[in-house]
């Protein structure tokens, strides 16, 4: 993570000013242990539950288009877990970080939310 981290910082700093980036972590105070270079920064600290996850994307996220509720994040949520063994499958994939798996949980994710919506 501090690799990646580090990249997705100097990309907003040179190629992509207008990126904007957060940092999430389950325990407070440990991001200044383990990447002290970001002291000063504020992470949003999630608990390491996926409601604590949700709250924390909603909160560093204010600003954005759609605005979803906890409760409708985990709604959302329920729906791709139910539909994750079929996609996995279907893909040959072992586990969600594959391609073709992401790019079928963001069509139900938004496919959820639309219906959520209306």
């Amino acid at each position: 993570m501090p690799f990646e981290l580090g990249l997705t910082v100097a990309l907003e700093k040179t190629a992509h000013p207008d990126h904007e980036w957060v940092v999430c972590e389950a325990v407070a105070r440990r991001i200044n242990k383990s990447l002290s270079d970001l002291d000063g920064t504020d992470a949003y600290i999630h608990g390491g539950t996926i409601k604590g996850v949700f709250r924390e994307i909603g909160n560093a996220f204010v600003g954005s288009k759609r605005q979803p509720s906890v409760k409708e994040m985990m709604q959302i949520y329920r729906v791709l877990r139910a539909q994750l063994e079929e996609i996995l499958s279907n893909a040959g994939a072992a586990d969600p970080f594959n391609a073709r798996v992401f790019k079928e949980l963001c069509l139900w994710a938004s496919k959820a939310a639309d219906e959520l919506a209306s």
